[in-house]
């Protein structure tokens, strides 16, 4: 009797199974330890873990503040060159003023620049096609860059996110990850306000309840309510 072979594919037209798989950790190739750790220590990032086994290995893991994946590196973490990493992204929610923070440390960080056409200009560097200093056009979501490296030349691609593109965010889980980003949707909400109760004509008593759709839509890439 021959064997029977289990059917392990999904049935025509059924949704394919999620995979609850979450970005943790990064690994950041570097040649001096404690020069990153200074380095990263200086951004504000939360040392997590500072752990050796003898003089061939060392692991540092620190996370930027507000962030749900970490970095590491140490001592034989990654056969990668130091300064590999390129263009990894940093989302903030106001690029001008993390900029000006970061060119207050000395650190080596780039004027605030946008792409004129296309996307290649966030890669490569300063002699990138299509880079132009300032902000992006109408000041859009997503359209505002920075550069920042680290020591070894490992890039980091400062971007600001005001508003997620629809879909990017659950509304029934709207979350802030500083008092910094909470603060400034606050400051967007109000002058959103301002706005709709100059095309009403009337103070409006319900202000937080508006202010708190305010919130969920803008994070969530919804129409702002009326």
């Amino acid at each position: 009797m021959g064997s029977v072979q289990e059917n392990h594919e999904a049935p025509e037209g059924a949704e394919p199974p999620v995979l609850d798989m979450k970005l943790e950790v990064i690994v950041v190739p570097v040649s001096d330890v404690d020069r990153a750790k200074s380095f990263y220590s200086e951004l504000g990032w939360r040392l997590d873990a500072d752990v050796a086994t003898g003089a061939d290995f060392r692991l540092v893991q620190m996370t930027p503040p507000g962030s749900g994946c970490s970095v590491q590196f140490g001592t034989n973490l990654t056969s990668a060159p130091p300064g590999s990493l390129q263009s990894a992204y940093l989302v903030v929610s106001d690029l001008a003023s993390v900029r000006d923070e970061l060119a207050k440390k000395d650190l080596d960080v780039t004027d605030v620049f946008h792409c004129d056409t296309g996307f290649a200009c966030r890669f490569g560097g300063a002699d990138a096609p299509g880079r132009v200093v300032g902000r992006g056009p109408d000041d859009g979501s997503y359209s505002s860059f920075a550069s920042l490296s680290d020591p070894d030349g490992n890039t980091w691609l400062l971007q600001e996110v005001t508003t997620r593109l629809p879909g990017r965010v659950d509304p029934a889980s709207t979350v802030f990850a500083s008092v910094a980003d909470l603060a400034a949707a606050l400051r967007r909400a109000a002058a959103a306000h301002g706005e709709h109760e100059a095309r009403t004509g009337q103070a409006d008593p319900d202000w937080p309840v508006w202010y708190a759709d305010f919130l969920v839509r803008e994070q969530s890439g919804a129409e702002p309510p009326t």
